[in-house]
């Protein structure tokens, strides 16, 4: 599955995932075959950081 490039977008999807379907980043990351450290950085890069204790990225 394609995630979206776009990093606004990306946050949004990310944390919806995560908010409905899934207990953690990494477990997303199998799920969908993509790359977390990807992920991260695209969202680091626009100011959000992944919260293990909330399970979404702030």
């Amino acid at each position: 599955m394609s995630i979206p490039n776009d990093p606004v977008i990306l946050l949004s999807y990310i944390n919806t995932q995560l908010r409905d379907h899934y207990s953690s980043l990494d477990e997303l990351c199998r799920s969908l075959d993509c790359d977390g450290t990807e992920i991260i950085r695209k969202l680091s890069a626009i100011g959000y950081e992944y919260s293990r204790e909330q399970n979404r990225f702030l």
